[in-house]
C-alpha cells in the first residue's frame, strides 16, 4: 500500500514539475513578446523627452531626456510647427473620420455576420465565401480606380470616402460569424421571436449586447486602422489645407520637411497622435476582460 502511494506522489510532483516549467516557459516567451511589442513605444517616449543634437549624435538612448516641455513648446508655439502641426484640428479630423468609420465597420458587420449565422437561405455560405474573397484584395490593388471613381462622383477631397466604404468589412465580418459560432445560442433569437420582438430589435438590444467582448476587440482594431490610415486620406484629400488635413497626414509632413529637423519635437508630435489610441483601448480593455472571464464560467 505505501508502494502505491509513494508511486502516486512521484507521478503527481512530477506532474506538478512540468506545470511549473511548462509554466514558466509560457512566461518567459510572453515577456519577450511584450518587451518586442513594447519597445518602439519606449523608445518614442524616451526620443520625445531628449534634445535635438543629443538624439542625432548618440542615437537611442535608455535614459530620458530633460526636454519634453520644451520640445512639446516648440511644436505648438514655432511659427514652421504651427504651420504644419496644427494638433487641434488634426485630432478633431481624425477623430470624426475613425469614430464614424468605427462604428460604420462595427455595426453592419455584426449585422451581416449576424444575417449569415441566424438566417438560412440558398446562397448562405455563397455570400459568406464571396466575402472572404473580398477580404483578400488588398486596398492598393483597387486604389487607383477608387480614387478615379470617387473623383468623378464628386467626392474628391471629402471624408465621405475615408468613411462610407468602411461599412464593407469583410474581416470584421468573418471574426463576428467566428465568434457568433462559438458563443451565440441561436436559441435566444427563437425565444425573441416568440415573444413578439421584431428582427432588427432582437439584433440591437439581443444580439448586439451579447456580442460585446468580441464588438469591443474588432472595435480596437477598426478604430486603430482608421485612427493610423494614411493611405486612403493622402489619395482623397489632395487639395485640402493644413487644418482639414487628418493628424498622421500632418506628421508624415513633419518628417518630410526640410525645415521642420528636430527630430525631439518630430518625436513629441507623435508620441501626441497616440494618446487617443491608447484612450479608446484602456476604455474598451474591460470588455474584453470581462467576455473572457464570462467565458471561462460553467453553469
Amino acid at each position: 500500500m505505501s508502494n502505491m502511494k509513494s508511486v502516486y506522489g512521484s507521478k503527481k510532483d512530477n506532474y506538478i514539475f512540468k506545470q511549473r516549467v511548462k509554466s514558466g516557459i509560457l512566461f518567459v516567451w510572453f515577456l519577450i513578446l511584450t518587451i518586442i511589442c513594447l519597445a518602439p513605444m519606449i523608445m518614442l517616449l524616451l526620443n520625445s523627452s531628449r534634445e535635438n543634437t543629443d538624439i542625432a549624435i548618440n542615437g537611442f538612448s535608455f535614459v530620458p531626456g530633460d526636454h519634453l516641455f520644451k520640445n512639446l513648446k516648440k511644436l505648438l508655439a514655432d511659427a514652421d510647427y504651427k504651420t504644419a502641426f496644427m494638433p487641434f484640428y488634426g485630432f478633431r479630423n481624425s477623430a470624426f473620420q475613425a469614430v464614424c468609420a468605427t462604428f460604420l465597420a462595427i455595426f453592419f458587420s455584426c449585422l451581416t455576420a449576424y444575417g449569415i449565422q441566424i438566417y438560412d437561405f440558398k446562397i448562405k455560405e455563397a455570400a459568406y465565401m464571396a466575402i472572404l474573397v473580398v477580404m483578400m484584395v488588398p486596398m492598393q490593388v483597387t486604389s487607383a480606380g477608387f480614387v478615379t471613381f470617387m473623383s468623378k462622383i464628386g467626392l474628391q477631397d471629402s471624408y465621405l470616402p475615408l468613411i462610407i466604404p468602411a461599412v464593407a468589412s469583410p474581416a470584421i465580418v468573418y471574426f463576428m460569424r467566428s465568434y457568433m459560432k462559438s458563443s451565440f445560442p441561436a436559441d435566444i433569437v427563437e425565444a425573441a421571436r416568440i415573444d413578439g420582438c421584431s428582427e432588427f430589435r432582437t439584433f440591437v438590444q439581443i444580439a448586439m449586447p451579447m456580442m460585446k467582448p468580441a464588438v469591443a476587440v474588432q472595435a480596437i482594431f477598426a478604430f486603430i486602422a482608421n485612427w493610423n490610415n494614411f493611405y486612403t486620406p493622402n489619395l482623397i484629400l489632395l487639395t485640402n489645407p493644413t487644418k482639414e488635413k487628418t493628424l498622421p497626414m500632418m506628421i508624415s509632413g513633419l518628417g518630410a520637411s526640410d525645415i521642420l529637423t528636430d527630430l525631439g519635437v518630430n518625436y513629441t508630435a507623435i508620441a501626441i497622435s497616440i494618446i487617443p489610441i491608447v484612450v479608446v483601448y484602456l476604455i474598451l480593455s474591460k470588455f474584453i476582460i470581462g467576455g473572457v472571464a464570462l467565458g471561462g464560467v460553467k453553469e
